[in-house]
């Protein structure tokens, strides 16, 4: 599996990629059907649209976020940058920082 931001530029961000194997996909549609109370035992082989399944992704919106298992968040928005906050005089003064000139 692989989760990187996409590529895709809209106006609210790239959004985020998920990228998966063929194998990821075929045990993803398993966990489906345990979750809905289906249970299988034994050998079994997935199809997609009557095919073997190579790769598979989820594109998750910009308005979406993603949590990786390591607990890194991708936001839909695109990565974060810090912003530098500008002091203002008023700011400075409210936080006893003086200003002293010669």
């Amino acid at each position: 599996m692989r989760i990187d931001y996409g590529t895709g530029p809209t106006h609210y961000g790239p959004g985020v990629d998920i990228q998966l194997t063929g194998d990821e996909v075929a045990t993803a549609i398993d966990a489906y059907l345990v979750a809905h109370g289906v249970h299988v035992s034994g050998p079994r082989t997935v199809t997609v649209n009557g095919g073997l399944c190579e790769f598979g992704s989820v594109y998750v919106d910009p308005s979406g976020f993603v949590i990786t298992p390591d607990g890194d968040k991708f936001a839909g928005r695109g990565a974060r940058r810090k912003r530098k906050r500008t002091l203002t005089v008023a700011d400075a003064a409210a936080s006893g920082l003086t200003h002293e000139t010669d």
